[in-house]
């Protein structure tokens, strides 16, 4: 299926960089552009039934990942929602984090003070992981289900083990590099928190992200802080104390619109295909990959890998790759490509002819 008429974009590049951003759609765009018509033409009128709209559009994310309506919030981004997510646990924690992982997932633990331990991202992660809980016995395991620097994905059958294994651990992960390439099923994956920004592969532009959170997890935030009774104004009487601090204030309806619209159209694509096609192409591209020695041992001896590849190339090939209106990201100590559903078996043979000539 050819999709350069939906993502015009795709005409002007091979776009193999939504790892680093995802592209919008006309359809999308159509909609933002009649949303600001809206504002435009009947100013606070457009806002009368913006509660109703959050709403919907919680439903359609909850809906999508199989998770509660109830603790599903709408965030900026990954790294609000992070941050609200850890001052509502009970201080202090031991937390088991990544070596290497996104600045947003350590940082912000490390930053507060908490007492942390770090496994290796290698072709054995699972098995480090295990090891770090026998001898660290951390109370929280917060990670990226997937790289960003090199595409190493965690094995979610091996979550599901290890929250039946260990029931009292905390397992908080950000999405942001995972969320909308796969079908996922939140309540019954082994994850207790999911945060994840729409701007990579839900395609929905900047300023929005998600929170989903398990009901008994939910039950155990901010209940330690001193806080005031909530708030009795009209306008406030239906909101619970999470939903207060995840999304204080005004939500933008042009920002998590874009996230609903474009969730809505993942789900008219369906996931499952989705994720077929990412999976064959992926595949073929690792193979590729591997044949030409130009994958990490890390990520070259997994058993299974994402659509996140970190190539090793010389300078010289990246101003040729640019010269082929090749879209990528230079990253860590590699050329970091990505594959979504818009990509083609064409996309990958004329990054694979740049290479080899």
């Amino acid at each position: 299926m050819d999709f350069s008429d939906q993502f015009p974009v795709l005409n002007n590049y091979t776009y193999l960089n939504t790892a680093n951003s995802g592209i919008l759609s006309r359809d999308v765009t159509a909609w933002r552009h009649a949303h600001d018509e809206d504002f435009l033409l009947n100013g606070s009128v457009f806002r009368l039934k913006k509660d109703e709209f959050l709403q919907n559009g919680r439903n359609v994310i909850a809906g999508f990942f199989n998770a509660r309506a109830e603790h599903t919030y709408l965030v900026p981004n990954f790294s609000y929602g992070f941050n609200i997510l850890l001052e509502g646990l009970d201080a202090p924690k031991r937390f088991l984090l990544f070596n290497e992982d996104y600045p947003s997932v350590n940082y912000p633990v490390e930053s507060r003070g908490h007492e942390c331990a770090y496994v290796p991202v290698d072709e054995l992660l699972e098995q480090n992981i295990l090891e770090a809980l026998e001898h660290f016995k951390p109370d929280v395991l917060a990670f990226s289900l997937v790289q960003y620097s090199n595409g190493i994905k965690i094995d979610f059958d091996f979550l599901k083990q290890l929250k039946q294994t260990y029931p009292d651990l905390l397992i908080i992960a950000d999405g942001t590099q995972f969320c909308g390439t796969v079908s996922f099923d939140f309540e019954n994956s082994g994850i207790d928190v999911l945060i994840s920004s729409g701007y990579k592969w839900l395609l929905a532009g900047y300023g929005n992200g998600i929170v989903l959170i398990k009901d008994k997890v939910a039950e155990k935030l901010y209940v330690s802080q001193k806080r005031a009774a909530l708030p009795t104004e009209g306008f406030l009487k239906d909101r619970s104390t999470l939903s207060l601090y995840f999304e204080p204030g005004h939500l933008d309806t042009l920002n998590f619109g874009t996230l609903f619209k474009s969730i809505t159209y993942l789900q008219e694509l369906g996931i499952k295909n989705i994720e077929d096609k990412i999976s064959q192409l992926s595949l073929k591209a690792r193979q590729a990959f591997t044949e030409r020695k130009l994958l990490l041992p890390a990520a070259e001896n997994r058993k299974n890998h994402s659509n996140i590849f970190s190539l090793m190339l010389p300078d010289s090939k990246i101003q040729e790759l640019q010269e082929s209106n090749i879209l990528f990201t230079y990253r860590g100590a590699g050329v970091r490509v990505s594959f979504h559903f818009y990509n083609t078996e064409s996309d990958l043979e004329k990054l694979l002819a740049v290479i080899d000539r």
